[in-house]
């Protein structure tokens, strides 16, 4: 009983229930089919179009950089894998912020053009927005998941052009098939968080769906957004789960499944966190002090691993070079898992962000089957990105925050919707009648 009270108060947390969520996944088919109406054409839009809508950034600062474009060039499908999405919503990440400060800009500008290494060619202007979801309007010719018209889900890897704008390009591999469950607004709330929790409990450490079962896991800044889909997860897989967050936050974690929860603005957190039995992992989302702590949280000589998802590595080639800084962050990485592998006999290892559709299919049906509930804090108009920039710089976050890009199409769908149930009505009195 308590397992459902907590699922039912975590719905409340989220921001819709799965009434909302089913009418607006059909008014979002509807949309779809009346977008293709419109236009004359169910694949490419860019056959009817050469630019779209957009927030851009043509230089990098705080978010007074952000602009708003009506004549961004539309992405086209050029490889025989990519599918072309048609954005529905989108959410933003304490990356996207970082990425418009410029976070990353040397190695995610070689990554997008090797060659760009041997010239100066700007990497402006840039699109953020690293979760998707809408559906498919065109594929490329070697695709074979994917239809146009199909809802989907996706993360976006920073090297490409991202989500906030009318459409984006992908491979189908970092595609996977929406939730059926989940409208669109909540769908997008979840796709980066889960590769880049995917990635640093699998990859990095070790754990997976046979293999959690009674295992200890500390979550450190667990109320985000990696940190509120980490927990559920670990749950569906069987883990203990301990989460550190700030009180007002505790009522959210609990809801979604942790079984400890450590006020970490308490004068006693570091304490109860010690008189706590070791940890089999710890998933560090903070950085900092918490490192050095972390390692004495740890069961010694027991195959134990420490991941952090606060990593050198970027910062290291945007202040000393591709060459020196990803040298510097190497020798880092190495110097600490041997230091900790000696010392007490854990694993130290850092964490990314990787693209991975497949994965997303399997959190897609742990979301149908009510493991993973989307957590939404707030949500803005496309018209107001700016503003859901700021509330996520404000920081605590409770959750993701949503950008609704398709608002104009929702809107045309619920007319769609509701002139289709008039007409429906009118067949049936007309029947009656006769």
């Amino acid at each position: 009983m308590g397992s459902v009270r907590a699922m039912a108060s975590t719905r409340l947390l989220c921001l819709f229930n799965a009434k909302a969520a089913g009418s607006t996944k059909t008014l979002a088919r509807a949309g779809w089919r009346s977008v293709c109406s419109r236009r004359n054409v169910c694949s490419s839009p860019s056959r009817l179009q050469s630019c779209m809508s957009a927030w851009v950034i043509d230089q990098y600062g705080t978010n007074e950089v952000l602009k708003y474009s009506e004549d961004t060039n539309v992405p086209t499908v050029n490889s025989p894998s990519e599918v072309m999405i048609k954005v529905h919503a989108a959410s933003l990440n304490p990356l996207d912020i970082s990425m418009r400060g410029g976070y990353g800009a040397s190695l995610l500008k070689l990554r997008r053009d090797p060659m760009s290494v041997m010239d100066n060619d700007s990497e402006f202007p840039l699109i953020l927005g690293r979760d998707v979801s809408g559906v498919v309007v065109d594929c490329g010719s070697e695709v074979t998941h994917f239809v146009p018209g199909d809802e989907v889900w996706a993360a976006v890897p920073p090297w490409k052009q991202g989500s906030l704008a009318e459409f984006v390009t992908l491979t189908e591999y970092e595609v996977s098939h929406k939730p059926k469950s989940l409208s669109h607004t909540e769908a997008a709330s979840i796709p980066y968080v889960a590769n880049t929790a995917l990635s640093a409990l699998v990859n990095a450490g070790g754990l997976c769906r046979d293999s959690s079962s009674n295992k200890r896991v500390l979550i450190t800044g667990g109320s985000g957004g990696v940190g509120t889909f980490s927990i559920q997860l670990l749950k569906a897989w069987g883990a203990h789960v301990t989460v550190t967050c700030s009180q007002n936050a505790e009522g959210l974690v609990r809801g979604l499944g942790a079984d400890e929860v450590v006020d970490y603005t308490a004068g006693d957190a570091a304490e109860q966190l010690e008189m706590m039995e070791k940890f089999d992992m710890i998933l560090d989302n903070v950085g900092g002090e918490m490192e050095q702590l972390a390692m004495g949280l740890l069961k010694p000589w027991s195959g134990a691993k420490y991941v952090t998802l606060v990593t050198p590595l970027l910062l290291n080639t945007d202040s000393m070079g591709l060459l020196d800084g990803t040298f510097h962050a190497g020798f880092t990485l190495h110097s600490k898992a041997i230091q900790n592998l000696i010392s007490n006999g854990v694993f130290y290892r850092w964490g990314f962000y990787a693209p991975d559709g497949p994965a997303l299919d399997e959190v897609s049906s742990l979301v149908d089957a009510g493991k993973i509930l989307p957590v939404v804090e707030a949500q803005f108009p496309f018209t107001q990105v700016p503003q859901a920039f700021q509330k996520l710089e404000d920081g605590h976050a409770r959750g993701k925050t949503v950008v609704r890009v398709a608002e104009e199409d929702d809107r045309q769908a619920e007319g769609l919707v509701q002139e289709t149930a008039e007409v429906e009505q009118e067949v049936q009195e007309t029947a009656k009648q006769h």
